[in-house]
Formats: C-alpha cells, structure tokens, sequence
C-alpha cells in the first residue's frame, strides 16, 4: 500500500515536472479510469465466470453429495445409536469422524482452488483492461493516465472509464 503511494506521488510529480510546458500552455490532458468496472463491464467477465462455474461445478456437486450423504449417516446413527452394540458405536463414530475430516479437507480444497482460478482470471481480464486503457489513452494523446485505486479525487470531465470499456479487447501496445 505504501510502495503504491509513493510510486503514485513520484509518477504524479514527474509527471508534473515533464509536462510544465504543457500546463503553462492549458493543454494537459490527464485521465482517470476504474479499472474494475473496465473488468467487470468487459466482453470477457462474464465468459470466465462462466468457464469457472462449469469448471468448478462438478467438484461443486460431489461434495454437496457428500455432505448430504454424511447427513443421512449421521441421523442414522443418531436414530440408531441407542439400540446398537458398543463396538458397532466405536466403529460408525469414528467412520463418521473420518467423513467430516475429509468433507472439511476436500471443501477447504475446493475453496482454495476456485480462489486461486478466479485470480488467475481477474489477473488477466485486468492485464487486457490495462492494455486497451494504455491503447485509448495514446489514441486520444493523454499526457497522464491513472488507475483509481490510488487517486483520492477525480471529476467526471477525466474519468474515461466508460470510453474504455467501450473498447475491444486489444493487441499489445507497441512500445
């Protein structure tokens, strides 16, 4: 958070120092975009929640399953228990005990996995917002781009999310 700051305040002020001549001049162009509503409002957001939700659905269902079947065994034993030798007990608690260490195992497996793919995906739609957002920005000649995350205000009259946005998935810009 803090290496964000000062990285923001030395590219503002360097910024500033390279484009005096400009703003003496009154044509500074600078531009804010939010870059998760670049994320969320592209093409691709809604392809890989999708491509998730089909990936993670089936290990998703097998453990509903599993759940719902250690349910069943454990109203069993509860129903059962008191009629039951005192072996058989011993040995339907600790299969039980065992089932719900591997439920929590596999749940905390699966959670952790989604997390990691949905990263993955963030990271990427994040990368492509970044690009077309660099692409907009030497299209339209901005002298300073800047992502929300770091800037404490910015009008409407430099936001140019809704511009980019607007813009297909692009190529690499060139350097």
């Amino acid at each position: 958070m803090i290496r964000s700051k000062v990285w923001l305040l030395a590219a503002v002020a360097a910024a500033g120092l390279a484009s005096q001549a400009a703003v003496a001049q009154g044509n500074l162009k600078i531009g804010v975009i939010n870059l998760d509503r670049v994320v969320e409002g592209s093409a691709g957001y809604a392809a890989a929640r999708k491509k998730i939700e089909d990936e993670f659905g089936p290990r998703q269902r097998d453990l509903e399953a599993m759940a719902t079947k250690l349910r069943t065994q454990q109203e069993t034993f509860q129903r059962d228990a008191p009629v039951m030798g005192a072996e058989e007990k011993a040995t339907l608690e600790r299969q039980l005990r065992d089932g719900a260490r591997d439920f929590e195992r596999l749940r905390n497996e699966l959670a952790e996995d989604f997390q990691l793919r949905q990263n993955e995906e963030i990271a990427n739609l994040r990368r492509d917002a970044v690009t077309r957002a660099q692409t907009y920005a030497r299209e339209q000649k901005f002298d300073l781009l800047l992502l929300d995350q770091t800037v404490v205000f910015a009008s409407t009259a430099v936001d140019i999310t809704e511009a980019v946005i607007g813009r297909p998935a692009a190529a690499a810009p060139a350097r």
